[in-house]
């Protein structure tokens, strides 16, 4: 039951990072381990605040001899600055996971991660335990150097 959360300030605007984290499809450009990406469906979120959305999507992880996909649901709440993640199918008992963003006052904004998940073998819960923290912090900076590389190194303001 590996949990992971950062919460790091970042020299962009909260739309830019949202933007880019929503982006489900441009994964496998730079997000470490992830070998493709696929949008199922994409409908408007009733009930939800104003221009939510509901994507599922597919995602191929490959890791080492380990290569499996899995699906999730992934409620865009751009009016919140939020994305949640939950598990549809795969190798996992269970994953969900959260963005939160937000502009700051004195420029950038602030980004909150979280990630809770739990695979279905043992063996390989037992193998991503001993590196889980350590590619977590990859994966939030593959974001980063996304952004960066996107967006250029600035403050973020007036850029997109």
């Amino acid at each position: 039951m590996p949990r992971h959360s950062e919460n790091r300030h970042l020299p962009y605007s909260a739309q830019q990072i949202y933007d880019l984290v929503a982006d489900v499809g441009r994964y496998p450009e730079f997000l470490p381990w992830t070998a493709a990406a696929r949008i199922r469906s994409r409908r408007p979120a009733t009930g939800r605040s104003e221009g939510a959305e509901v994507m599922e999507a597919d995602l191929v992880i490959s890791f080492k001899v380990f290569r499996e996909r899995f699906g999730s649901r992934v409620v865009l709440l751009p009016a919140e600055g939020r994305i949640e993640t939950e598990y549809l199918d795969g190798p996992f008992r269970y994953l969900v996971s959260s963005w939160d963003v937000a502009d700051r006052p004195e420029g950038g904004c602030q980004v909150r991660f979280h990630v809770d998940f739990e695979f279905r073998n043992a063996l390989l819960q037992r193998v991503i335990g001993v590196v889980f923290d350590e590619a977590m912090r990859r994966v939030v900076g593959a974001f980063e150097r996304r952004a960066k590389a996107l967006y250029g190194p600035a403050t973020g303001r007036g850029q997109g």
